[in-house]
């Protein structure tokens, strides 16, 4: 997955979209990410939800709320499965909206004549949440998948990716950002242990 733009440069690729809607998130000390239209609308492309150039005018206030309130059923969905809990109010909701039609594709002659994604027609927030549930939806019921889910083990760090390593030994959501910060704070320990 590309990066994103503006807020979304220190996106990290989860390997889903709906755990990418759950690390626009407040936790681990970032900041809110979708708290405004043009934060959302922002995510929406950044995500590839929609390709670049599709109208997003209707996006308001409505579609922030419901796209957070979309994150914290799935967040509490996948904090269950990695706990073997059960977070039925959260299932139902995220069934409830997958069962919507997501937005109509079609391919479209782009520069130089290459097939390009482009929408029939501007999205529905409902269009939109349908994807991004369904996605989840996807997640949860394929046994691969499931299985590859994984937390960040980061400090404080929630983040949430599909474990893709040969081995299935990854432990940070990004070994730049994470990784890196658990070897600088092991180097300290180590540093005083000898001090």
């Amino acid at each position: 997955m590309a990066a994103g733009t503006g807020v979304h440069d220190r996106r990290f690729d989860s390997g889903r979209v709906c755990l990418d809607l759950v690390a626009t998130g407040a936790d681990s000390g970032d900041r809110e990410r979708i708290d405004r239209p043009a934060g959302l609308a922002e995510w929406l492309v950044a995500s590839r939800l929609v390709p670049h150039g599709t109208p997003l005018g209707a996006v308001d206030e409505t579609w922030v709320a419901r796209f957070r309130q979309l994150r914290s059923y799935v967040d509490c969905l996948m904090a269950a499965q990695l706990s073997s809990g059960g977070a039925d109010s959260a299932l139902e909701q995220v069934n409830a909206l997958a069962a919507g039609a997501p937005p109509g594709l079609r391919a479209v002659r782009g520069q130089g004549g290459v097939l390009v994604r482009a929408l029939s027609a501007e999205p529905g927030c409902g269009e939109l949440l349908a994807a991004v549930a369904r996605d989840a939806v996807d997640l949860l019921t394929d046994p691969v998948a499931r299985a590859a889910l994984r937390r960040c083990e980061g400090d404080a760090c929630r983040r949430l990716y599909l474990d893709t390593s040969r081995g299935l030994r990854r432990r940070w959501c990004s070994s730049e950002v994470c990784g890196n910060r658990e070897r600088v704070a092991r180097h300290r320990r180590r540093v005083r242990a000898v001090s």
